[in-house]
């Protein structure tokens, strides 16, 4: 599948398409709503949080109020990263280059450094309670599925897009994304980056505001239960999509 596809939009403006631009009308982009600074920090602890870091939002902010006093752990230092990855992104454009350096930046405390900012070499599955519930595209593909994806990451980036449109794309990148599974680790970190780096390249800065990490988060079961299509690469039913796309918009609410 290419991520230019439009095979869903019909379905998906029925769905929830069609509201988006009133959901945006009345999303509160102002500093009351939050500030810029505080709101990246809060995206990159949420998006921790899913991938198991147990610092919540709170302790992390009281951790930055008394910086000088505390010596920071391996779960704070993982979402000091991931904020650092955040703010780099918010001053780059989305590009194959940038995307791997912001998952060497981010994946400093759990990765060795030949893994950082370098796609995989070994296969990679996704485990559940019961086993492997999805195996990944062999190591040796992943070059050129990512190739395709930047491609078609361009060809989206140079064309005008609805706001509507932009929701749809960015929503069915981090899908494929996380279906690729480029990297040995820190893929769904990177997708959910890569979601809203899409976002405010087409929309503006200000997008790095809306709440998508904090909503996958609550729901991380339905997120997670959206993300899985298949039970490997080939075998992926996109026609289950809708589920995963319209989580995104759900986050203005």
């Amino acid at each position: 599948m290419k991520v230019t596809e439009r095979n869903y939009l019909a379905s998906y403006s029925q769905i929830i398409g069609n509201h988006i631009k009133d959901l945006l009308s009345q999303f509160d982009f102002s500093e009351e709503n939050g500030k810029f600074e505080y709101l990246t920090k809060a995206s990159a602890v949420y998006s921790s949080n899913i991938e198991g870091n147990s610092v919540d939002l709170n302790s992390y902010m009281n951790y930055e109020l008394s910086r000088e006093k505390s010596k920071p752990g391996k779960e704070i230092e993982e979402i000091e990263n991931l904020v650092a990855a955040y703010e780099f992104a918010q001053q780059k454009t989305l590009t194959e280059v940038n995307l791997l350096h912001c998952h060497k930046v981010f994946s400093e405390t759990f990765l060795i450094k030949s893994k950082r900012g370098a796609y995989r070499i070994e296969p990679v599955g996704v485990f559940g309670k019961t086993g492997m519930a999805y195996l990944a595209v062999e190591p040796e593909f992943v070059g050129k599925e990512m190739k395709t994806f930047f491609n078609g990451i361009a060809e989206l980036i140079a064309t005008p897009l609805t706001t509507e449109e932009v929701f749809y794309f960015a929503a069915l990148l981090h899908l494929r994304f996380a279906h690729i599974h480029p990297f040995r680790d820190g893929n769904g970190r990177a997708a959910r980056l890569l979601e809203k780096w899409f976002i405010a390249e087409k929309l503006g800065q200000q997008f790095w505001k809306i709440p998508s990490e904090h909503y996958y988060k609550e729901h991380q079961p339905e997120y997670y239960a959206a993300i899985h299509l298949g039970i490997n690469f080939y075998e992926l039913d996109y026609g289950k999509c809708l589920d995963f796309l319209v989580m995104l918009p759900n986050c203005l609410i």
